[in-house]
């Protein structure tokens, strides 16, 4: 699992240090606890373009996979919650 962790964190470096923390937060916050499918799905989110990614983080467009929705909800949560520090 940790060899596994450290490639994901890897990833989730991006271009927008938004996204790096809202990647970041998720993949120590929720990904540990998270089911298989939803850490499948959230690998896959990596794969996404910026903007794409983005365009999710922000709401204006949500997956149609409804596990990679529950995971983009999860790292909206991180968003609300960094804005209420």
């Amino acid at each position: 699992m940790t060899e596994q962790m450290g490639k994901l964190r890897w990833r989730c470096r991006r271009g927008m240090k938004e996204l790096d923390l809202l990647t970041l937060g998720y993949l120590e916050r929720h990904y540990p606890a998270a089911t298989p499918d939803e850490q499948r799905a959230f690998a896959d989110l990596l794969e996404l373009q910026d903007p794409v990614l983005m365009g999710y983080m922000v709401g204006r467009e949500t997956p149609a996979e409804a596990t990679a929705a529950r995971v983009v909800k999860a790292m909206r949560t991180l968003l609300s919650s960094s804005d209420d520090a």
